[in-house]
């Protein structure tokens, strides 16, 4: 995590990370002004509260109370070495905790990340450097000298990936640090890697190595870059929206029509037939939520249809909405970036078709697994800590590359279905295993569903998202049937990347599907998007009509300047609201578009805060008591906006009934709330203060410091494609060696 520090007034000191700030001081013998603790004090807290997490996950994952568990953290300094220091951390547990929490619970604080890093002797390098910004890839680059790591099938080593992408991000400006590593059990590795300037620019990677655990996260780096993924849901502000091109500069504009039927160019036949099978789908709904141009049109990208070769135009609003991240991947060559997306599109839709229909697979035998030992002992690792793996053949009889790992939780009954697909029978049955353990550690196994019978939790629509979200969705009890539904096969479809990709093509249009294939280029490294329509999509088709993202254009504007609106403008604002059937409790930032910090009072203003807000604006005195009252009952708020509201609540009530002052009750009331909050909630029923906590902004969203980071991400990928891309001088293997990739496991 890059930690940036501003030196303040005094002895003060300022330390910016993420959407954070933390104030630093020394005390008054110091020469200091003693206004916030020291960095000192600020370490010694810290082990105190990572302790603390540790402890509270283990008793939220148990259904403990932790009120009654206190802890104190105290450090006894050496006498003849200051820099010699024990710290004694204490937790003071209820009587009635049975001996098996009370030990489980040090054994969590033992956990503890701080404590850990400090007892790996960490190393601390201090350099001078002539530009912060441009010291990029820090902790990413390993040198591709010496020996080189291959892959089994791929032809390019795994350091000369690495080398190659952190020197494609470089170029582009952006400084790729590592959240954190994790390697829970033998060969199983996944890591998180991110923007440093935007960190919600982020991906995880996962492999059996340390090297292809990198490979893989900088590689879906490169892809989401490439699809505009990372930037997919936000607004990306005017300047962008006013330029030659918004997304690529290949995308095409289509005018809408008076009549607001679809323009006629956009998609072909087969589309229109499974994306307006009623008639209802209006050019209006494909109006692009990241620009917002309805001047414009409708804004189209194009993919070669693989039956005839033939060029389709797809909106990029229907792609946003339907399809997610599904069907995208990067590569070192074109084949080896479609081998990738086609075997991520196979495995998600058998996943679906496994799930929503209860099958029941066959075991993958011990001696199919004993030809892959560094598989049997990740495996073999995660049964001796206590649970249970299941590993099954998810091909349904050798059609699909499909393999599945299934891990219990008999602690809390819980199961994790994961599932792999490529080619190689050894590959997807790696990363259904390490895909199990992306990003996880086994305590966060705890809170897996429990499998049931009900098949109707098994097939609702959300459980398919959660499942590809992260495969955290609801099985069926039916799965675990020691009758599957087919038998095992030990299938095998590797062979080149061209000769695979050429197999995964044949299986879609075997089953009569039609493929859309775009490759994308211009940062040095292949990318893909390949859409199959009726088949790929991860929302319903409907969503594009009843559910479109680019519902925000009702609101954007507005919102944006809503200090600015008048009376009849607020008023009409909050009719939209009424009249648009959203859920109330949905965020503003989600409903525009717009990235908050989350812990501002935009970042949790939702729809129902909004129109309370702006009924109190408006002196609807009642209408603004009825929100109160529902906003209290069931917000998670931060605690000062509670206590904002119930204030409110309090002044309204007395407002509202004439036999009540108002004044009889302001002494007390300002001794329960604070005379703050108070003078907010006076201010806020008066009308003397409107819109209290929400700063202002605008259009050009100032102010606005995380979505303008967004932006500028943006705005760097945007400018390398308007320069005609980034020339990168990527290493590429010989045209005897094949096709290679940056493997994702």
């Amino acid at each position: 995590m890059e930690i940036k520090v501003n030196f303040l007034e005094n002895r003060r000191l300022e330390a910016k990370f993420d959407d954070f700030s933390v104030i630093s001081d020394q005390p008054a013998r110091y020469k200091g002004d003693g206004s916030a603790p020291g960095p000192f004090d600020f370490f010694l807290a810290s082990s105190a509260l990572c302790a603390a997490h540790f402890i509270r996950v283990y008793c939220l994952a148990r259904d403990i109370p932790t009120e009654k568990i206190r802890l104190s953290q105290n450090n006894i300094v050496d006498p003849e070495d200051r820099y010699s220091q024990i710290f004694r951390i204490q937790v003071e547990l209820p009587e009635d905790l049975s001996e098996k929490d009370r030990k489980g619970i040090l054994r969590s604080a033992e956990r503890c990340t701080v404590k850990r890093v400090v007892q790996n002797d960490p190393t601390f390098a201090i350099e001078a450097v002539d530009n912060l910004d441009e010291d990029a890839q820090a902790l990413l680059t390993i040198q591709p000298d010496g020996e080189r790591t291959r892959i089994p099938g791929k032809d390019l080593p795994l350091e000369d990936t690495i080398a190659n992408i952190t020197g494609i991000l470089e170029k582009l400006g952006m400084q790729i640090e590592v959240g954190s590593w994790r390697n829970v059990v033998p060969n199983v590795w996944s890591l998180h890697i991110r923007d440093a300037a935007s960190p919600m620019c982020f991906t995880n990677g996962k492999g059996a190595t340390k090297e292809s655990a990198l490979c893989s996260a900088l590689g879906e780096f490169i892809e989401r870059l490439s699809c505009n993924f990372f930037y997919n849901d936000f607004y990306w502000g005017e300047a962008i929206a006013s330029s030659d091109f918004v997304h690529r500069p290949d995308e095409r504009w289509f005018p809408l029509r008076s009549d607001d039927l679809l323009p006629e160019g956009l998609l072909d036949e087969h589309c229109r037939a499974i994306y307006d099978p009623d008639g209802e789908l209006c050019g209006s709904h494909l109006i692009d939520t990241n620009s917002g141009r309805r001047d414009r049109g409708i804004v189209a990208m194009p993919f070669v249809r693989q039956s005839d070769g033939e060029t389709v135009y797809f909106p990029s609003n229907l792609i946003e909405n339907l399809f997610l991240s599904n069907g995208m991947s990067a590569g070192n060559t074109r084949h080896e970036a479609q081998v990738q997306c086609l075997s991520e599109i196979l495995e998600r839709a058998v996943k679906k078709e496994i799930i929503e229909q209860e099958m029941a697979l066959p075991e993958i035998p011990q001696e199919v697994l004993a030809k892959y030992p560094h598989i049997q002992e990740g495996i073999e690792a995660l049964e001796a800590r206590g649970f249970p793996v299941v590993v099954r053949d998810a091909s349904l009889g050798g059609r699909y590359p499909v393999a599945c790992v299934t891990l219990m939780n008999p602690q809390t009954c819980g199961v994790f279905a994961s599932f792999g697909a490529h080619p190689s029978f050894e590959v997807a049955l790696e990363r259904s295993l390490t895909e199990l353990l992306q990003g996880r550690s086994l305590e966060g196994m705890d809170d897996l569903p429990l499998p049931t019978f009900n098949s109707m939790a098994v097939t609702e629509p959300n459980n398919f998202v959660e499942h590809f979200i992260d495969s955290s969705g609801v099985v069926s009890w039916r799965f675990f049937s020691a009758r599957s539904d087919y038998a095992f096969c030990e299938w095998d479809f590797s062979g080149t990347s061209g000769e695979e990709a050429d197999h995964l093509f044949g299986i879609l249009r075997d089953m009569g599907k039609e493929v859309y294939v775009a490759m994308y280029e211009e940062l040095g490294l292949p990318a893909c998007r390949i859409l199959v329509p009726d088949y790929s999509e991860i929302y319903p088709v409907e969503d594009l009509v009843w559910d479109n993202t680019n519902m925000a254009l009702d609101f954007r504007e507005d919102i944006l300047n809503l200090h600015r609106l008048q009376d009849d403008q607020l008023r009409a604002l909050v009719e939209r609201l009424d009249d648009s059937d959203i859920d109330i409790y949905t965020g503003i930032g989600t409903l525009i578009g717009v990235m908050f910090d989350e812990h501002s009072v935009w970042g949790q203003l939702t729809i129902l805060e909004l129109k309370l807000l702006i009924h109190l604006a408006l002196q609807e005195h009642e209408e603004a008591l009825d929100l109160v009252e529902m906003f209290l009952q069931f917000n998670d708020n931060h605690v000062t906006r509670n206590l904002f509201f119930r204030a409110v609540q309090a002044v309204l009530e007395i407002t509202l009934d004439d036999e009540l002052s108002l004044a009889d009750y302001r002494y007390s009331l300002g001794r329960m709330f604070g005379e703050d909050t108070m003078a907010a909630a006076v201010g806020s029923v008066d009308g003397s203060v409107r819109f209290h906590g929400v700063t202002p902004t605008n259009t050009q969203l100032e102010g606005l410091e995380k979505h303008q980071r967004m932006l500028e991400s943006y705005r760097k990928l945007h400018a390398a494609r308007a320069s005609g891309g980034v020339q990168s001088g990527v290493s590429q293997p010989g045209a005897a060696q094949g096709s290679a990739t940056a493997q994702r496991h």
